[in-house]
């Protein structure tokens, strides 16, 4: 049971604080870099409006992935 711990619930803690941490500790690099991207974009896109809704999307889907995954 605790090993269901280790590898779903704290890559999910890292991902809610550093979004595409929980991707990087298991070893998902190019997920990780994604997730950056994705947010990146996102800010910029915060201009317009839109960035902020979507940078939330993104934020909670990492962190359902960094769970799931």
């Amino acid at each position: 049971m605790s090993h269901c711990n280790k590898t779903h619930g704290v890559p999910a803690l890292f991902s809610f604080f550093i979004p595409g941490m929980g991707q990087l500790v298991k070893g998902e690099l190019s997920k990780a870099l994604g997730i950056w991207i994705a947010l990146i974009i996102c800010g910029f896109m915060s201009v317009i409006g839109i960035g902020i809704l979507m940078g939330m999307v993104v934020w909670v889907a990492q962190i359902y992935d960094a769970y799931n995954a």
